[in-house]
């Protein structure tokens, strides 16, 4: 089961169903994985409702998530964490889970986690957390990229506290192979596209699986996963202004880059500057292993990869037909077999 059944009424219902009682308006939320959605309360207030994608996490794997949030909301990272739910509709005079007592779920729906913050109803999944207004950080902004590197920092010396067991664990040999095989398998590549698309991917899953190898052993560490600019706000808080994150949905274990490289662009010298920048800030707060430099490259080309699968994987989806039509043209196919073979070029210099 997909979303096609999950209405405006069925979300409200089920923020009623754990005491967040809905005065009427809603509003969807940008998000091609999952659903996402502002609901006006009550009391006046509003909060996020996160439906997962049926499917795509296990429960296991979305409590450590949300763990995870509730640790760096704890030790004061600028996080915005799941709200703690509690069964019943609003008014109830139940005690709540933070008094210690579990509280009966009405019928249909049911609470997971310790303390619970992943409701079921239904076919879906949800969670909630307060909103939390902000705008993309201007990286030109004096000091801002230094900031976001002290974030990451902060964010990344709590990841280093213990391992994830449940989540993804970046593996790029594995990876990339499955996001080749996916894309294959399923006839989404062109047939006139198909040979060079499959040479140069093939050549580049060797190359970034070679880049990994040569830098072993590799420390590991619990990551936001997917730390790009547009998943990074800048907010307002007191007494200034800082980035933020706002969701962990892609949290996974892997090499403290992963959480960097995406954060710099242009060419190898403004790169260069733009990272050491970030590092200038990161440094504060966790060391770096310098051999982790190597891996930007590879990293870009198996997020290449690994895009293009999550497109083919998604495609029965009527979002991503709709946001992403050029995705299976043949201009779209060599558009991938250039890039990647620029990407060689760089993983090679």
């Amino acid at each position: 089961m997909g979303y096609e059944e999950l209405t405006p009424q069925q979300v409200l219902d089920a923020l009623d169903a754990v005491g967040l009682r809905g005065d009427g308006r809603i509003l969807q939320l940008n998000s091609y994985e999952n659903r996402v959605f502002q609901v006006f309360l009550e009391d006046g207030t509003a909060v996020v409702a996160k439906f997962y994608r049926p499917g795509r996490w296990s429960d296991a794997q979305i409590l450590e998530e949300h763990a995870f949030a509730l640790e760096l909301a704890e030790a004061e990272v600028p996080v915005v964490p799941p709200l703690v739910l509690s069964a019943g509709a609003a008014g109830d005079e139940r005690p709540s889970p933070r008094d210690g007592a579990a509280p009966a779920a009405p019928a249909g729906v049911t609470l997971a986690g310790e303390p619970p913050t992943l409701a079921h109803v239904a076919a879906h999944r949800f969670a909630v957390a307060a909103r939390c207004a902000g705008r993309e950080p201007e990286l030109e902004a004096p000091g801002a990229l230094e900031r976001i590197g002290r974030f990451i920092g902060r964010l990344h010396a709590v990841g280093r506290r213990c391992p994830f067991e449940h989540r993804h664990r970046l593996d790029p040999a594995r990876d990339g192979r499955r996001a080749i095989e996916l894309l294959l398998g399923g006839d989404f590549v062109p047939p006139d596209q198909l040979v060079p698309w499959r040479d140069s991917a093939e050549r580049a899953l060797v190359a970034l699986t070679a880049a990994f190898a040569a830098v072993q052993p590799l420390a590991t560490l619990r990551l936001h996963g997917d730390c790009h600019i547009g998943n990074v706000l800048w907010r307002r808080t007191e007494p200034g202004s800082g980035p933020h994150i706002v969701d962990l949905d892609d949290a996974m274990q892997g090499p403290a880059v992963q959480d960097l490289w995406m954060l710099v662009s242009g060419d190898p010298a403004t790169m260069a500057r733009q990272f050491e920048t970030l590092l200038a800030g990161y440094t504060q707060f966790s060391a770096f292993d310098e051999r982790e430099r190597a891996l930007v490259e590879p990293l870009r080309t198996l997020r290449m990869l690994r895009h293009s699968a999550w497109l083919a994987e998604r495609w029965a989806d009527p979002a991503f037909p709709l946001n992403f039509p050029f995705f299976g043209t043949p201009a779209y196919w060599s558009q991938q077999t250039a890039q990647l073979r620029e990407q060689l070029e760089a993983m090679a210099s």
